[in-house]
C-alpha cells in the first residue's frame, strides 16, 4: 500500500494511505505537545485542553460537536500523552469530509467557554478521584514520579487538584500560543479514500493557517537515582511496580530492547514472567513488563499484584528472570522463535487501521519519516543473542531499578 506525504507551505504535513478493502476512513491531528511541555503551574493543562476541544468552537456548541459524527455512526475521540495530543475520528468513507472538517474545527477554533471550563473542571476532578481509587493506575503514576523525580516526565498527565482548579480561559490560549508549531503538526489519513480526495477535504483549510514556529525547547531528563518505597494502602493484595529509565526513540538499540522486553514480559502468555509467576507458581493473575520510548529517554516497567505472603517470592522470581537474561544467552531456536513472535505481533497490529493512522503521524513527528514495517522486521531479525545479553546487563541491573510496593493496611 502506497504511502503519500505532502508538506504545506506553513509546515503542516499530511500523510495518507489508501486501504481499499474497508468501508472506513480514519483520520486525525497529531500534535507534538504533551504533559511534559507544561510548567509546574500548568500541570494538567494539555489534558484539560484535550477535554475542552469538544466544548465549543467559533461556530459550534458542544452538542453540535458531539452529534456531528456520532449521528452518522462515526466516532470522535482524543487523548493526551507525555509528548503528544491527538484528536481523531473514524467514519464511513462517504462521511470523511465531515470528520476532517470537524477535526480541523476543534483543533484550531476552540474558544474554551468559561462556563464549560467550570463544568469540565469538575469532570476532570472526578477523573482524578477515579484514578486514585484504582491502585493499579495509581501505582504506575507514582512509579513515574519516582523514576523521573523532579522532572516534567514524572508529573501526572491529569495534573493536581490545585492546578486544575486554577486554569482560566486565557491559560489555554497562552499555552497553545507558546507551544503550537505548525512544523510539528500532522494530519494523518488511513482508509478507503484516494489521496487527491483526501487532500481536497482538508488542504484548503490547513493552507490558511499562518506558519508558526515555537521557541520552546523540551528539558531533557538527565539525572536518575534508584529508589525503594513501601506504602500501606487500602488494597486487598500487594501491588508491586519495578522500573527505570531506558532507551529513547532515537537509540539504535530500541527495537532490540523491544524484542528483549517481549521475551521477558510481553503481552503473550508464553512470556518468561507469565510462565514463571502465573503458570508455574500461581502467584499472580497477570504480570507484564512494558517499554515506552520518548524523545530523550525511555521507560521500562514491570507490574503485578499478589498476596502479601507471596510478595517477596514473586519479586525474587521477577529478578531471577531478569538475571537469567543477563547471564545466559538465548539459544538459536529460542531467539528465532522470539523474533517470529515479535514480528507476528507487529504485523497483526498493522491490521488495526485506526491505530496505524496514529502511528504514522507520531512517526513522522518523531523521525521525519515513516519506516516500512519490513525494515523494522529486518532490524529484529538481525539482532544477535550477544546483543540481547548486553542490553539485559545494562537495563536489568537490580542495583539500578526503582521499587514501589503497595501493601494492605
Amino acid at each position: 500500500m502506497e504511502l503519500n506525504i505532502k508538506e504545506l507551505s506553513n509546515g503542516i504535513r499530511i500523510v495518507h494511505q489508501e486501504v481499499t478493502h474497508t468501508r472506513l476512513v480514519h483520520c486525525g491531528f497529531i500534535l507534538d505537545i504533551g504533559s511534559r511541555d507544561e510548567t509546574k503551574e500548568q500541570e494538567g493543562l494539555a489534558h484539560f485542553w484535550e477535554h475542552m476541544a469538544f466544548k465549543g468552537t467559533k461556530k459550534r456548541k458542544t452538542f453540535h460537536i458531539l452529534n456531528r459524527l456520532e449521528s452518522l455512526g462515526g466516532e470522535l475521540n482524543a487523548y493526551t500523552t507525555k509528548e503528544k495530543i491527538c484528536f481523531y475520528a473514524s467514519t464511513l468513507k462517504e462521511h470523511y469530509a465531515k470528520s476532517a472538517e470537524l477535526l480541523y474545527d476543534i483543533t484550531f477554533n476552540s474558544v474554551f467557554p468559561e462556563k464549560q471550563i467550570e463544568k469540565e473542571r469538575q469532570v476532570i476532578l472526578e477523573e482524578m478521584a477515579m484514578y486514585r481509587d484504582s491502585p493499579d493506575d495509581a501505582i504506575q503514576d507514582e512509579l513515574d514520579e519516582m523514576v523521573f523525580e523532579n522532572h516534567a516526565m514524572g508529573r501526572n498527565i491529569l495534573g493536581t487538584e490545585a492546578t486544575v482548579g486554577s486554569f482560566s480561559q486565557q491559560d489555554f490560549f497562552d499555552f497553545i500560543s507558546s507551544r503550537l508549531d505548525t512544523s510539528k503538526l500532522i494530519f494523518s489519513v488511513v482508509g478507503n479514500i484516494p489521496f487527491k480526495k483526501a487532500l481536497r477535504a482538508i488542504e484548503g483549510q490547513l493552507a490558511q493557517i499562518q506558519p508558526k514556529r515555537s521557541l520552546y525547547v523540551r528539558s531533557n531528563f538527565t539525572s536518575y537515582s534508584p529508589k525503594t518505597k513501601i506504602q500501606e494502602r487500602e488494597v486487598t493484595q500487594s501491588l508491586c511496580a519495578i522500573g527505570r529509565p531506558a532507551f529513547s526513540l532515537y537509540h539504535p538499540s530500541r527495537f532490540k530492547f523491544y524484542l528483549l522486553n517481549n521475551i521477558l514480559g510481553g503481552p503473550s502468555m508464553n512470556s518468561r514472567l507469565n510462565l514463571m509467576l502465573r503458570e508455574k507458581h500461581g502467584y499472580v493473575y497477570s504480570i507484564e513488563s512494558s517499554y515506552q520510548p520518548f524523545s530523550d529517554v525511555g521507560f521500562f516497567g514491570v507490574y503485578f499484584g499478589t498476596e502479601e505472603k507471596t510478595l517477596k517470592k514473586a519479586q525474587a522470581l521477577v529478578l531471577k528472570e531478569m538475571n537469567r537474561l543477563m547471564v545466559k544467552k538465548l539459544g538459536t531456536v529460542q531467539l528465532h522463535m522470539a523474533k517470529e513472535q515479535a514480528i507476528g505481533q507487529m504485523a497483526m497490529a498493522e491490521e488495526n487501521y485506526a491505530a496505524l493512522m496514529l502511528v504514522y503521524g507520531k512517526s513522522l513527528l518523531d523521525h521525519n519519516k515513516i519506516d516500512p514495517l519490513e525494515s523494522i522486521f529486518e532490524q529484529i531479525r538481525c539482532t544477535t543473542a550477544e546483543e540481547l545479553q548486553e542490553i539485559a546487563v545494562e537495563i536489568f541491573n537490580p542495583e539500578e531499578l526503582t521499587f514501589l510496593t503497595y501493601k494492605p493496611n
